[in-house]
């Protein structure tokens, strides 16, 4: 991936955001523990207009997803082994996760999909020193053959096997937060939650979710075994649960915890109009990135980092502060192989936003629009699906 938008050199620490980077990769690689590499990275210090603080203690104020209690931020695991390469390696990425629990993170996020498999056995190696403090989610609802997604499969016998593997790999007794990845239209919906409900009943699993359903879908699942969470797409650039899905989630005490939070990389200015996308990135098929979206764009970009010069952050900072800022039961789920990432990332929990900022946000947001929509073929997505009746 092309870094055309370099973030400015910190100042004041005698370093390039490049040497820190350094810093922490070396530590990383000498075993250090990582609570001394997470010390060691900016902590609410200028990083030219930005300012990264990581206090734990702003990460450990909890928030609710339905009844299952976690840190304001959590972990997304996917990148470890998914859509994004290169892939950090299996040690590096346990290192990356330990730092997380160290910083106060207790939320972090993985499915069978992600590889497949390997996300899951990544994430069980890692929290296994600590699985009385952390919550783990996974997810089902793929079919998969010879290593390769094959296509969505939700059938009760389905969900049972899933669950046995994941269980298996993660090395738990029991699943936090159990999703369905995406709804199969062809399973009623009831036939899952009840699966689920089983389950839980077994004490294989402790709370339900769902991610990306389409709002009848939700109300109907919930009907017939709550839902703890909702897992969409959910961003500055990704406004589309705004429509009926955050209002169900309110209405029905339904957590909700936002996928790409920082519009898939865009958001935190890594990338420039200049940016083009290999063919093995999975960003490369999204129209809004397409070369002339992505020039057109730049302007929407520039809204963003304004704002967070002005409350001196880093652009994903502050686009993480302002999806928190929506809700208090709103939980972001940040993915990065990079240590230096996790520690800005999670400096987003310090950060506040007045309503009056939120409102002047809004309307300088609509000055410049987001062009190009998220998936390639709407007609074929298998978000917002609704699954059929019995």
């Amino acid at each position: 991936m092309n870094e055309n938008s370099k973030p400015s050199s910190p100042q004041g620490l005698g370093m390039s955001r490049r040497d820190l980077l350094a810093v922490a990769g070396t530590a990383l690689a000498a075993s250090v523990p990582l609570g001394a590499v997470a010390q060691s990275l900016p902590t609410g210090r200028s990083v030219g207009a930005a300012s990264v603080s990581t206090s734990p203690t702003d990460i450990s104020r909890t928030r609710r997803l339905g009844a299952l209690e976690v840190s304001s931020i959590g972990l997304g695991c996917m990148s470890a082994s998914a859509y994004f390469l290169p892939f950090p390696g299996r040690q590096r990425m346990i290192s990356v996760i330990r730092a997380a629990v160290e910083r106060g993170v207790t939320f972090f996020d993985t499915a069978e999909g992600y590889g497949p498999f390997v996300n899951e056995e990544i994430v069980g190696e890692a929290l296994a020193p600590f699985r009385n403090k952390v919550a783990i989610a996974t997810k089902f609802g793929f079919a998969f053959q010879d290593g390769k997604m094959t296509g969505r499969n939700s059938r009760p016998e389905h969900i049972r096997q899933a669950v046995e593997g994941s269980l298996r790999r993660l090395k738990v007794d029991v699943i936090d937060l159990l999703y369905q990845h995406r709804v199969d239209p062809d399973v009623p919906i009831e036939d899952v939650a009840g699966t689920v409900k089983d389950l839980v009943q077994a004490g294989k699993v402790k709370h339900f979710g769902l991610s990306e359903p389409g709002p009848n879908t939700l109300r109907r699942a919930h009907a017939e075994y709550r839902v703890s969470a909702v897992q969409n797409e959910y961003s500055l650039m990704e406004r589309s649960p705004e429509g009926e899905i955050l209002s169900i989630c309110e209405e029905l005490g339904i957590g909700f915890v936002p996928w790409g939070p920082v519009g898939r990389g865009f958001l935190t200015g890594r990338f420039g109009e200049g940016t083009r996308f290999g063919a093995d990135d999975h960003r490369s098929t999204i129209p809004r990135f397409f070369p002339d979206n992505m020039k057109a764009n730049m302007a929407f970009f520039g809204v963003v980092s304004r704002w967070a010069e002005r409350k001196g952050v880093t652009p994903g900072q502050f686009s993480l502060a302002w999806l928190m800022a929506q809700k208090p039961w709103i939980v972001p789920i940040p993915g990065t192989t990079d240590p230096w990432h996790l520690a800005e990332n999670l400096g987003a929990a310090a950060v506040r936003l007045t309503a009056e900022e939120l409102r002047q946000i809004a309307v300088d947001l609509a000055q410049a629009p987001v062009v190009g929509p998220r998936v390639s073929n709407p007609a074929t997505t298998q978000n917002g699906v609704e699954a059929r009746r019995r």
